[in-house]
C-alpha cells in the first residue's frame, strides 16, 4: 500500500523568506504606501530650511516612519514572533500604532506644516524674489495629511479585524 508522506514541518528558524500573502493583504499595501508617502514628507521638510515647530514636524514624521518599517520588515518576514510580549498581539500592536502613533503624529506634523505654508502664503505672489519656503511646506502638508489617512485606514482595517476575532494581520 502507498505510504502517505508526512505533513510538512514548520519552517526552519534559520530561514528567511517573504510573507507574500502579507504583502498582497490591504495592509501590507497600506504600509509600503505610508512608507512612501512618509519618506516624501519627511524628504521635504528636511530638505528645506525649517525652524520652530517643523522641528517637532520632521520628529514625529522620521519617529512613526521608522516604527512603520520595522512593523513592515518584522511583518514581511513573518517574524513578529521574536519581539518580546509584542509578538502575541501583533493585531494589537498594529492598531494601536496606527491609530496613536500614525494618525495622532501625522495629523500633528500636518497641521504644523500647514499652519507654516499660511505664514508663508505672502511669498506666493508673483514677482516676490526672495527664497519661498511655502511651495515645500504646502507639499509636507499634504503628503502628511493623505498619509494620515493612510494610518486611519490600516487603523480600521486592524480594528475590523480584531472586532471579527481574528487574531492575525493578513
Amino acid at each position: 500500500p502507498p505510504t502517505v508522506p508526512p505533513p510538512p514541518g514548520p519552517p526552519a528558524r534559520g530561514s528567511l523568506s517573504l510573507h507574500r500573502a502579507y504583502l498582497r493583504s490591504p495592509l501590507g499595501l497600506l504600509r509600503l504606501g505610508q512608507l512612501a508617502l512618509g519618506a516624501a514628507f519627511w524628504v521635504t521638510v528636511a530638505a528645506h530650511k525649517y525652524e520652530g515647530a517643523a522641528h517637532f514636524a520632521l520628529f514625529a514624521a522620521v519617529l512613526v516612519w521608522l516604527l512603520t518599517l520595522a512593523l513592515f520588515g518584522l511583518s514581511l518576514l513573518g517574524r513578529w514572533e521574536l519581539v518580546p510580549w509584542l509578538g502575541s498581539r501583533w493585531l494589537l500592536t498594529n492598531l494601536v500604532h496606527d491609530l496613536a502613533l500614525g494618525v495622532g503624529l501625522y495629523a500633528a506634523a500636518s497641521g504644523i506644516m500647514g499652519h507654516k505654508a499660511k505664514q508663508r502664503s505672502f511669498c506666493n505672489l508673483p514677482g516676490y524674489s526672495q527664497h519661498c519656503l511655502y511651495s515645500a511646506y504646502l507639499s509636507a502638508s499634504i503628503c502628511g495629511g493623505i498619509t494620515a489617512c493612510l494610518y486611519l485606514f490600516s487603523g480600521l482595517y486592524c480594528l475590523l479585524r480584531r472586532c471579527q476575532d481574528q487574531r492575525d494581520i493578513i
